[in-house]
């Protein structure tokens, strides 16, 4: 692990997605969607449907939402990303 990437990982604080508020968690996830490109193939997928996998990322698990203090600034990253 690099030292910058030690020191971001110190300064950043894990959110539990139970945490927010229904309609704050999904706002976090339609944001996410509009400004991340993302790529799924032949088989391009609704909004809702991206928002729909988000969702369910954050549910189970797979994703977490971090956030910075430093920066104000709230991230969606793979859960395994650490």
């Amino acid at each position: 692990m690099t030292p910058s990437h030690e020191s971001e990982r110190e300064r950043v604080i894990e959110v539990a997605a139970s945490d927010l508020s229904p309609e704050a968690l999904r706002g976090l996830a339609e944001e996410f969607v509009t400004r991340e490109s993302t790529d799924y193939g032949a088989c391009e997928k609704s909004f809702e449907e991206k928002v729909d996998e988000v969702m369910r990322q954050l549910r189970d698990g797979s994703a977490k939402i971090v956030f910075d203090p430093e920066n104000s600034t709230i991230q969606l990253r793979l859960a395994d990303s650490d």
